[in-house]
């Protein structure tokens, strides 16, 4: 049996995603999942670096530190997915940080490589409640 779980508020997810109807779908699964956390939305793999690892705003905001999700896209512009999660998982701050792979398609050959890497789970867009509830369930001792 899996257990419910509930992420505080004071935590902020990290949202990376292009594609603004998929980080609309995103946005709304968590919201029918209970889910009340701060998001941060970011919309390029370039941003993503910035934001994790040289000290860059998304919308006037930094990285705190207290991410305890990131939601991350495979197919960005400039960087792509597998080489954003390359760099969160060699570094010490951002390693331990549960990272969740959205993905368009389950053939995506990307996604092994992402297993591999670190990455603890993937869901296949557009973003449901029930396949966002699985994984938040088998991530609940992490979160």
């Amino acid at each position: 049996m899996t257990q419910a779980i509930t992420i505080t508020e004071q935590t902020e997810i990290i949202l990376v995603e292009d594609n603004p109807d998929d980080a609309f779908f995103t946005k709304r699964a968590l919201k029918e999942a209970s889910v009340n956390n701060h998001i941060i939305h970011i919309k390029a793999g370039d941003e993503a670096i910035d934001f994790f690892f040289n000290d860059f705003a998304v919308s006037e905001e930094k990285f705190t530190g207290k991410t305890k999700l990131i939601l991350l896209d495979m197919n960005l512009p400039k960087v792509n997915g597998i080489e954003i999660l390359t760099q969160l998982k060699l570094n010490s701050t951002t390693q331990a940080i549960p990272v969740v792979i959205l993905t368009s398609s389950m053939g995506d050959p990307m996604m092994r490589e992402a297993l591999n890497l670190g990455a603890e789970s993937y869901i296949q867009k557009p973003v449901t409640y029930e396949g966002f509830q699985k994984v938040i369930n088998q991530l609940s001792d992490r979160l």
